[in-house]
């Protein structure tokens, strides 16, 4: 008896913790690996291959959508300046207008829940009603956005028919739309500040100007980083708001990268190409991390 108590278990007390631990790890990973890996191993094969959606025949042709994309189609160069114009509107202006509401609402007074509410509701309300909605209010002569300007004498555009105008209209509409989500970050960051360090600038006779720049502004790096990685991948991947407004018109104005995909895979039925296409994007929204990521840490 003794000889067998003093027998090495078959299972150490280091396996046991490292099973145990994969056990509960297994339904994320199980998850991991059908919904993100399995799926963008397809695309990579898809993205090889000449596959019609409609024929269900197959032909592998390696690189050839990529050199098509790339080199012989003119229209993606359009897609991708869309797509980078749209970022480059969306991306400074949703972070600029959620510092200044955070600013304004980081602190109590009577009805800071409600202008809370008020600026977050648009993040929860159904992206078809606001797209639908906003499409009706920027009409020509008829929208309600124009009839409102030509109460005080401006005669508004066709806001989603005219080229110059489109992308501006779904820009603001898309920052208005989501500009509460980084609003609350924001908020949680300033609420997270030790008040501390301003009373001490305020010693020091530190306007507030000095110690937004000085102070706050340094300590909301690590939150400005967040929401700029999630805004510019969320700015690339836009797909209703331009589908129900704009249908990437006029002349092809709003047509950007997801929307683009879209078209090729569920319209033209080219699921090899769009899947090329998916593939080339998702390069450039890594591209992009891994630099504001990099400039990020270059900063610090």
């Amino acid at each position: 008896m003794t000889a067998r108590a003093e027998r090495a278990p078959w299972l150490t007390l280091k396996m046991r913790e490292a099973m145990e631990a994969w056990i509960f790890l297994s339904p994320t990973l199980i998850g991991f690996l059908i919904f993100f890996v399995g799926p963008l191993i397809a695309v990579v094969v898809y993205s090889l291959s000449e596959w019609n959606l409609l024929s269900q025949q197959s032909t592998f042709v390696g690189l050839a959508n990529y050199d098509d994309a790339l080199f012989r189609n003119p229209d993606f160069w359009q897609v991708v300046r869309n797509s980078i114009v749209f970022a480059i509107g969306l991306v400074p202006l949703n972070m600029a207008l959620a510092l200044a509401l955070a600013l304004a609402l980081s602190r109590r007074f009577p009805g800071v829940i409600f202008f809370r509410t008020v600026f977050f509701a648009p993040v929860v309300t159904s992206a078809v009603a606001w797209a639908i909605v906003w499409k009706f209010l920027l009409q020509g002569e008829a929208g309600f956005v124009n009839q409102m300007l030509a109460g005080i004498g401006i005669d508004g555009p066709n806001w989603l028919r005219h080229p110059d105008w489109a992308m501006v209209a779904v820009i603001l509409t898309r920052v208005i739309k989501m500009v509460g989500l980084n609003m609350i970050l924001y908020i949680a960051a300033l609420q997270a500040i030790p008040r501390d360090y301003e009373a001490a600038a305020r010693l020091e006779g530190a306007s507030n100007w000095q110690i937004f720049r000085m102070i706050i502004w340094p300590l909301l790096g690590p939150t400005t980083l967040v929401i700029m990685v999630i805004t510019t991948i969320g700015s690339f991947k836009v797909f209703d708001h331009i589908y129900l407004m704009t249908g990437g018109g006029p002349e092809n104005g709003t047509l950007v990268l997801a929307f683009y995909i879209y078209q090729q895979g569920f319209q033209f039925f080219d699921v090899g190409y769009a899947s090329a296409l998916a593939m080339i994007m998702f390069v450039i929204v890594m591209t992009l991390t891994i630099v504001q990521l990099a400039l990020r840490r270059r900063d610090t």
